[in-house]
């Protein structure tokens, strides 16, 4: 029955503003996004900065998480991502900020961009148009405009390739060209002979793990070094593509508290679907310890789904987590019966603050 659903058909039916377009059309955004980076014109000269921060909300802040964890262990700077109106204490004259706002019109970002501005911080602001471009323009800051018409959940390639970019040029990390490209490689093979459509059920990683997980709440797990972020993207897109409650935790602090709840109530648990997002190149302990939870998980009769990480390079292997992720949250809005598209509620919240 749920494998029927996931046909052209009933795909053509119910993804009425094409997301699967935007799904396959990811590799070439990230190929789009480091053309854009490499053109930008940066509006001040390189300096020494003593840290990187980025504010945005949502869709327009993933990227920024991607580009934090994907650098864990590169960049000497540290790097701080706010999903907030008001900017710390420790943000000053030596800070590099990045906004970013893809409509450009988000309440938290701009209140954040007027403060980066308030301490004389470097600011490159990243959005397709709205009121960040206006301001950019008026208080002559760095804009870096990407293309218009996507949900700002699905502009990740611009959101995370031109900030790694540009961080690049800027010679605050080493250059990551060839690693975008690996990536980019990487990505487009997924795509071809694992995760589109025209692939089977039992040959497609993403409309399995979306069965195994249909009429379940989804409780995602990964390393937090590196991976952290694709796990949180992953309950983001089930929320929004899916409509769906999900949660997420982070090994190895999971082990340090989380675990310890899987034991009540228990009459819940068959409603429940663990699915650990793995590396073979991450910690090693952590790698263990994600096989002693698995364990004690099956043995309280938890379903456990194990989904690795593909290609060679760091970036190739977290961007292949994502691209899984998120073909899966777009085949179960199909099995639900939904657009993967519309996201209302967002929409609808958004509306009521403009009228307060």
């Amino acid at each position: 029955m749920r494998k029927s659903r996931l046909t052209a058909d009933s795909i053509k039916k119910l993804d009425k503003s094409d997301m699967l377009g935007l799904l396959m059309d990811f590799p070439a955004q990230c190929k789009a996004a480091k053309d854009i980076a490499q053109k930008a014109r940066i509006s001040f000269e390189k300096r020494d900065f003593n840290k990187v921060i980025f504010a945005g909300l949502g869709g327009s802040a993933i990227g920024a998480d991607f580009v934090r964890s994907y650098l864990y262990f590169e960049s000497k700077l540290p790097i701080t991502v706010y999903r907030e109106y008001d900017l710390p204490a420790c943000v000053d004259s030596s800070t590099l900020v990045f906004i970013a706002s893809y409509s450009g019109n988000t309440e938290e970002t701009l209140s954040a961009y007027e403060q980066a501005k308030q301490k004389g911080s470097s600011i490159i602001t990243v959005s397709s148009g709205g009121k960040i471009k206006e301001w950019a323009k008026r208080d002559s800051i760095t804009f870096i405009e990407i293309p218009q018409g996507l949900p700002p959940r699905c502009a990740l390639g611009y959101l995370s390739i031109i900030p790694l970019c540009i961080l690049a040029r800027l010679g605050l990390i080493k250059d990551t060209q060839q690693d975008i490209n690996q990536a980019i490689s990487l990505l487009e093979d997924l795509r071809n002979k694992s995760l589109n459509p025209k692939i089977g059920q039992k040959d497609n990683v993403s409309k399995i793990l979306a069965a195994k997980i249909f009429n379940k709440i989804p409780v995602i797990y990964s390393g937090s070094v590196h991976f952290d972020v694709t796990a949180t993207r992953f309950r983001c897109q089930l929320n929004e593509n899916s409509k769906a409650l999900a949660a997420s935790h982070l090994f190895p602090e999971m082990n340090h508290n989380e675990i310890v709840g899987w034991q009540n109530p228990k009459k819940l648990f068959k409603g429940l679907s663990v699915v650990m997002l793995r590396d073979s190149k991450m910690h090693p302990r952590v790698a263990t310890r994600l096989d002693i939870t698995r364990d004690i998980l099956v043995k309280e009769r938890v379903s456990v789904i194990e989904v690795w990480s593909r290609g060679e390079g760091l970036l190739s292997r977290i961007l292949s987590l994502i691209y899984i992720g998120d073909f899966t949250s777009y085949y179960l809005a199909i099995l639900y019966g939904i657009d993967p598209t519309p996201v209302d509620r967002v929409t609808y919240l958004k509306n009521e603050l403009a009228r307060k």
